[in-house]
C-alpha cells in the first residue's frame, strides 16, 4: 500500500526485485515517535551510518556526462526527490530504492584525507572532479558532518577544479572557498531548480529547500564572481512542463550564466516508484504523464541508451526542446560551456606532494 509520509518523497519502501531485498519490517529503530495524533503515520528518523571508503575518487567514460570523475560524500539523499536516479543504488547496501534512500544515508568522513592521498599519487593528471554527481553534496547531514566543505578545502589548497551540482542554498556557505577558486577560473556551480510553485516542489523534492531560496543561491553566487549554472531537472510533463519558459526568465534574472534541461528518467526501481507516487499525488493525471513520457522514451519507461537517454525522442521531447531553446533565446541565454582550468593545479602538500610535486 502507498502512503504519503510528511516530509518523505517515496510512498513505498519495496524490495529491489534486482538484488532479491528481504521485506523490511518498519520497526521502532527506523521511526521516530508519533507525533501524538490518532492514526498519524509516524515519521522515519534519518539515520547516518559511517562509510569507510577505499577510494575517493569515481571515474566514468560516459558520452552523455561533461566529466570523467566525480566525488560523491554521502550515499542516498534526505532530500527525498521521487525522480531521483540514483535511488536504485541503494540496493547495493540491501536497502530499499524507497524511503531508504532518504532516510538510511551514508557519510565518507575520510573523504578529504582519501583525496589527498589521490591527487598525490604519481602521475595524476588534473581535470575538473564533479560533485554532487549522485547525491546532493549540500543535504541535511552536510550541515554537522562537513564533509563536502573539508574536500573543498583540499581542492583550493591545490587548484584543482571542481563543478557542484546541487539543489541546496548551503551551498553559498562556502562562498568564502569557492570564490577566490573562481577568480582563478577552478571553480563552477550548478544549482537544479525543478519547479517554482513551492507546492509541486515540496511534494517533487520534500526536503529540499524552496524554489526562492534556490534563487536566491543562485543571485549569491552570481554576486561573489562564481560562474553559475541552473539546470532544469527533469522536466516531467504534466507536471512541471508548463513552467519552462518561466524558470528560465527567473534564472536569467538571476544572473545565471547558462540553463539546460533534461526530461525525466525513469531507470529500473524509480519507475514503479514514481508511479506509486502519481498515484498518491496526482491521481487524476497519473495515467496522461506516464503516457507522455513513454512517447519520449520510445514507449518504454526509461531509456537506457548512449545519446538518447538525457534527451528523449519524438514530437514530445522536439517540442520541449523548440520551447526551451526559444525561451533561450529571448533571455539571452546563448548555452555556452563555463569553461575551467586545470594548468594551475598542484599535488597537496605533505610527503606525496613534495615526493611528486
Amino acid at each position: 500500500m502507498a502512503d504519503k509520509r510528511p516530509q518523505r518523497g517515496a510512498t513505498l519502501n519495496r524490495e529491489s526485485a534486482r538484488f532479491h531485498l528481504p521485506e523490511r519490517a518498519m520497526d521502532g529503530d527506523w521511526l521516530d515517535d508519533r507525533e501524538g495524533l490518532d492514526g498519524a503515520l509516524p515519521r522515519l528518523r534519518t539515520t547516518v551510518t559511517v562509510e569507510r571508503a577505499r577510494t575517493i575518487i569515481s571515474r566514468n567514460s560516459s558520452p552523455d556526462i561533461g566529466f570523467d570523475r566525480s566525488i560523491n560524500p554521502y550515499r542516498g539523499c534526505e532530500h527525498g526527490c521521487i525522480y531521483c536516479f540514483a535511488r536504485p543504488t541503494h540496493a547495493f547496501h540491501d536497502l530499499s530504492p524507497g524511503l531508504d534512500f532518504e532516510s538510511k544515508l551514508f557519510a565518507k568522513p575520510d573523504a578529504a584525507a582519501l583525496l589527498r592521498v589521490e591527487l598525490g599519487k604519481r602521475g595524476y593528471v588534473a581535470q575538473p572532479i564533479a560533485l554532487g554527481t549522485n547525491t546532493d553534496p549540500y543535504q541535511p547531514i552536510e550541515t554537522d558532518w562537513r564533509i563536502t566543505r573539508a574536500c573543498l578545502d583540499v581542492l583550493a589548497e591545490t587548484n584543482h577544479p571542481l563543478t557542484i551540482t546541487t539543489k541546496s542554498d548551503r551551498v553559498v556557505r562556502d562562498i568564502d572557498l569557492l570564490a577566490p577558486m573562481a577568480a582563478k577560473g577552478l571553480a563552477a556551480v550548478a544549482i537544479s531548480i525543478t519547479s517554482l510553485d513551492p507546492k509541486i516542489a515540496m511534494t517533487l523534492e520534500p526536503r529540499a529547500p524552496t524554489p526562492t531560496r534556490r534563487l536566491a543561491a543562485v543571485r549569491a553566487l552570481v554576486a561573489a564572481g562564481i560562474p553559475t549554472h541552473v539546470s532544469i531537472a527533469p522536466v516531467i510533463p504534466a507536471i512541471t512542463d508548463h513552467e519552462i519558459e518561466r524558470l528560465i526568465e527567473r534564472a536569467a534574472e538571476a544572473g545565471a550564466r547558462s540553463v539546460s534541461f533534461i526530461p525525466v528518467r525513469l531507470p529500473w526501481e524509480v519507475a514503479p516508484l514514481f508511479k506509486a507516487w502519481l498515484d498518491a499525488h496526482f491521481p487524476d493525471r497519473a495515467s496522461k504523464v506516464m503516457a507522455i513520457i513513454g512517447s519520449i522514451r520510445e514507449g518504454r519507461e526509461n531509456d537506457p541508451g548512449f545519446f538518447t537517454r538525457m534527451r528523449g525522442s519524438g514530437p514530445w521531447a522536439e517540442l520541449l526542446r523548440t520551447r526551451f531553446q526559444i525561451a533561450c533565446r529571448k533571455h539571452g541565454m546563448n548555452g555556452a560551456r563555463i569553461a575551467l582550468r586545470s594548468d594551475l593545479f598542484r599535488p597537496p602538500a605533505g610527503p606525496q606532494g613534495d615526493l611528486f610535486g
